[in-house]
């Protein structure tokens, strides 16, 4: 597995990212995940037929991603329903349970790549030591090619939402 440090930071070092960057053009590779209940699924395969926007993010409890979240979740409901947004996080299904039901998330899926990191390590955002997912998004055609590809430079960073949602539309 390729090791790649100076890409980001974490408490102000350098962090090991796993995995090689993903880039437009490509076929998004399949990964599984555990949803809420905590069933492993290839989550490519859940959503087949739709242009998925999927975000990873560090954990639900950080202000960043809260409000990353919220915002998709918001956005979900103008979207059309060819358009699937899965939000992936390192956070154990139970916790993403709870925090999206308090949270009043329902528009999009929350995931946990928590056992296996297998999305981290396919996607290039894997943060080996703190076993943290890099914030970053990505926009899958119903052809499972990537149109839309963004690694946020910074952890506290959050994404362009008007360019990824707009990728999505041109997706469909």
């Amino acid at each position: 597995m390729l090791e790649r440090k100076g890409l980001i930071q974490y408490g102000g070092k350098d962090a090991t990212i796993l995995g090689e960057d993903l880039k437009v053009g490509q076929q998004a590779p399949s990964f599984k995940a555990h949803l809420q209940d905590w069933s492993f699924i290839d989550l490519l395969k859940l959503t087949r037929g739709k242009v998925r926007i999927i975000a990873s993010v560090p954990s639900l409890d950080t202000e960043v991603c809260d409000r990353e979240i919220r915002k998709f979740n918001e956005q979900a409901a103008s979207l059309s329903k060819d358009v699937s947004i899965i939000v992936i996080s390192m956070d154990l299904p139970f916790a993403q349970k709870r925090w999206c039901g308090a949270a009043g998330i329902d528009q999009v899926l929350v995931v946990s790549d928590h056992v296996k990191a297998s999305f981290g390590k396919k996607y290039g955002c894997l943060l080996k030591d703190q076993r943290l997912l890099r914030r970053a998004v990505f926009v899958v055609d119903q052809k499972y090619k990537l149109t839309y590809v963004d690694y946020m430079k910074s952890l506290s960073d959050e994404p362009d939402y008007a360019a990824v949602l707009n990728a999505a539309k041109k997706a469909i």
